[in-house]
């Protein structure tokens, strides 16, 4: 178990870095985002490979603040469950503004990385869209349209092993 003294140090680096692996990750959307910009289809991948592993580096630095923090709350007679804002007042006066500021920054980040992300899902749909319809002028035999019971349309593509024959 740790003491008082290191698990408030311990609180604070485990923030610390979740902080800095969220702004890695909001790096990587925007690497990304160029990326569709320049229509460069192996650095958009390559980016999502990155994103995706950035993504359980962020998870996992988040699951030892919440670890740090169910420690730290049982230590104070608190509830495990209990969030870094309900647990501030058992904190030193003096590391409060700090731990609220990192809180307020992470928070700062998590929203941007939504909207990034959301921003990026738009332009890879809209990529995939006019790439289908590109093939689709170039080789209308290779698209079906069909019809549900209910009358909604769906395209298929015929796969290319048999458009090739």
């Amino acid at each position: 178990m740790f003491t008082v003294t290191t698990n408030l140090e311990y609180i604070t680096e485990c923030l610390r870095n979740e902080m800095q692996e969220y702004g890695k990750l909001l790096g990587l959307f925007e690497e990304q985002q160029t990326n569709l910009l320049r229509r460069d289809a192996n650095a958009v991948m390559a980016a999502g490979y990155s994103i995706e592993e950035q993504v359980r580096v962020t998870q996992r630095c988040r699951e030892l603040r919440e670890q740090a923090l169910r420690h730290f709350a049982i230590e104070n007679n608190r509830p495990s469950n209990s969030s870094l804002r309900q647990l501030l007042p058992f904190f030193a006066e003096e590391m409060r503004p700090m731990l609220e500021a990192i809180l307020t920054e992470i928070n700062h980040l998590i929203h941007r990385l939504r909207r990034r992300a959301r921003h990026n899902q738009v332009l890879l749909a809209r990529s995939v869209e006019a790439y289908e319809e590109a093939i689709r002028t170039l080789r209308p035999e290779l698209f079906n349209k069909t019809y549900s019971a209910r009358g909604v349309a769906s395209r298929s593509t015929m796969p290319a092993w048999q458009a090739a024959g």
